[in-house]
């Protein structure tokens, strides 16, 4: 703030001094002179760029006194205002506060997006998906070094990425990354006790909220699902499953990774949820026509049962009508996914 200050004052005292100059070449150099050239000789004596002397003051001894001290006072003034303009210009790129207000200004906008805490190596490739399917997200991070080197690594997609910096187990950094407004969180820490101490904040708070949860552990892992998260990911395990896959179905995984690769489309596969109030609601597959009509292809559906769980049909026929409560397994494009959830009243 008290560099804003001087900033200003620098600026004022540099347009006190343009006033000034202009006001005594025109009055000084005679009735000939006129505001623009007074104004030009101005700009070029404070400037000190050596052009010629537009008002002529080799025949005018007090208007070459007072060019003398324009010259001595402006040379003064604009090294002062080119330091307080570098130095404010250190100052923003450092610590950003009208870029961080604005950013701040677009995440209190968001409602039902997803919260990414920790930018290690699980947390980036979450992220990344994230930005490829559009998905609304705030990632939230304690080192701002992290979230540089992820935006110098993907500089095209992540430079309008949201963000906020600080420790993502205390509950008023989750607070302004949205969490009130959040549809779901992925505690991607690297240490598990911080993710566990995660989702227990969250949870108490939020009871239908989605927690994803990294572990490395497995009785981590115990503890996070009995503290209240959804689902937990072990990289580990992930990795072993990849190599057990590369090994015994090489083909499968070729075709995932160009699904997942490929960079003119974004295939994938989606859940479309089917609520009471959807339009779908009483019709067929044959009859939605998800194929002809959005290009895609149902895999499975999820329909609920007498217990109120979710009873899970692979490739179900098109005869099958789709009721309230449905989840639709489908693959295709995301901008395919997208217009059919629009229209089934997401």
């Amino acid at each position: 703030m008290v560099l804003r200050k001087r900033l200003l004052l620098a600026l004022g005292l540099l347009l006190i001094l343009i006033v000034i100059s202009t006001t005594g070449y025109r009055s000084l150099g005679g009735p000939s002179v006129t505001f623009l050239q007074a104004l030009y000789m101005a700009v070029i004596t404070l400037a000190g760029v050596g052009y010629g002397e537009i008002v002529d003051t080799s025949h005018n001894p007090v208007l070459r006194v007072f060019n003398i001290g324009i010259v001595l006072f402006g040379v003064a003034i604009t090294v002062y205002v080119f330091s307080i303009v570098a130095a404010f210009m250190v100052e923003m790129e450092f610590k950003k506060p009208f870029w961080r207000r604005r950013m701040q200004h677009h995440i209190d906008q968001l409602t039902g997006h997803h919260i990414v805490c920790g930018l290690g190596d699980t947390g980036r490739c979450a992220v990344a998906e994230l930005q490829k399917t559009n998905t609304p997200h705030v990632v939230v991070d304690i080192s701002e070094e992290n979230i540089r080197k992820l935006k110098e690594l993907h500089p095209g997609t992540l430079q309008e990425m949201l963000y906020v910096v600080g420790d993502a187990t205390e509950e008023d950094t989750l607070e302004k990354a949205g969490l009130s407004r959040a549809a779901g969180l992925i505690a991607g820490l690297p240490l598990d006790k911080d993710n566990l101490v995660v989702t227990v904040i969250v949870r108490q708070r939020f009871p239908k909220m989605r927690i994803v949860a990294r572990s490395a552990e497995r009785k981590f892992a115990e503890r996070m699902l009995r503290a209240g998260a959804n689902s937990t990911v072990s990289p580990s395990q992930i990795g072993g499953m990849r190599l057990a896959s590369e090994l015994i179905r090489p083909h499968v995984v070729a075709f995932l990774d160009t699904m997942l690769k490929e960079q003119g489309r974004t295939v994938r596969v989606e859940e479309i949820e089917v609520k009471a109030t959807s339009p779908w609601t009483g019709s067929s597959l044959h009859d939605l026509n998800l194929k002809g009509r959005y290009n895609l292809l149902v895999l499975g559906v999820k329909r609920p049962t007498t217990e109120g769980a979710l009873d899970l049909q692979v490739n179900p026929p098109d005869q099958s009508v789709v009721d309230r409560q449905f989840i639709l397994i489908a693959m295709g494009d995301i901008k395919d996914i997208q217009r059919a959830r629009q229209d089934a009243g997401i």
